[in-house]
C-alpha cells in the first residue's frame, strides 16, 4: 500500500476540519456581529481546500476498498465540524490493520511504511 495516499488523506482531513471549526465557532458568530471578513476568506479557503480532501478522501477509500456508503460518509465528513477528523481516525486505523494483515502474508519481505 502507498503511504504517500494516507499522508495526503491526513493533512487533507486535518486542514478541512480546522477550517471548518474556525469558519463555524469563529467566522459565523463574527458575520452575525456585523465583520463578515472571517467568514469570507475561511469560507473560501476551506471550499477551496474541500475539494482536494474529496479527492483524497476518494483516492485513499479506494485504496482501502471501502464499501460505497462508507466512502459517502468520509466524503461528508469534511461538511462537518469535527467529522473529517474522526473519518480520519478510523481510516487510519484500516489503513494500519490492513497494512498489518499484508504484513503477515508477505513474510519475507519488506512491510509498508506506516
Amino acid at each position: 500500500m502507498e503511504h504517500a495516499v494516507l499522508t495526503r488523506y491526513r493533512v487533507m482531513a486535518y486542514t478541512t476540519a480546522v477550517l471548518l471549526i474556525v469558519l463555524v465557532f469563529v467566522g459565523v458568530p463574527l458575520q452575525v456581529a456585523g465583520h463578515p471578513g472571517v467568514a469570507t476568506v475561511v469560507g473560501t479557503l476551506h471550499g477551496f481546500l474541500y475539494l482536494i480532501y474529496l479527492f483524497a478522501a476518494f483516492q485513499l477509500t479506494r485504496t482501502l476498498h471501502v464499501p460505497v456508503f462508507r466512502t459517502i460518509l468520509v466524503l461528508i465528513a469534511g461538511t462537518v465540524p469535527f467529522g473529517a477528523i474522526i473519518a480520519e481516525r478510523r481510516l487510519t486505523s484500516e489503513y494500519s490493520r490492513q497494512a498489518r494483515r499484508a504484513t503477515k502474508g508477505n513474510a519475507g519481505t519488506t512491510p509498508p511504511e506506516v
